[in-house]
């Protein structure tokens, strides 16, 4: 994974976005509004299941199937380390984390 070179220039692209409105811009180009929003649900469903909260009320609060909720808790437990090191970040005083508290 990420050995291309277009796959470089993907993750070359994200790092080097400076704000949330310049990725709103790039990510609004680059997906459908219902890949964002399935990206969108699946982040919630790994904030979720980080807070311990079932996958019954993970799949009534994101619509996400099972399977993808499967998925997600395996990545959160055991896969590279992406869900929670934004999870700890979106928690812990990030600028993001500021955005979503509404704070300047």
């Amino acid at each position: 994974m990420w050995q291309t070179n277009k796959e470089k220039q993907l993750l070359r692209a994200m790092v080097a976005l400076r704000n949330e409105a310049e990725a709103a811009r790039f990510l609004r180009d680059l997906m459908t509004q219902s890949e964002i929003e399935e990206f969108a649900n699946r982040l919630q469903a790994a904030e979720m299941l980080s807070d311990g909260r079932s996958y019954t009320d993970v799949q009534k609060a994101t619509g996400l199937s099972s399977t993808t909720i499967a998925r997600v808790s395996k990545w959160l437990q055991g896969g590279e380390g992406g869900y929670r090191a934004i999870l700890n970040q979106l928690h812990h005083g990030s600028p993001i984390s500021q955005v979503r508290r509404g704070l300047p």
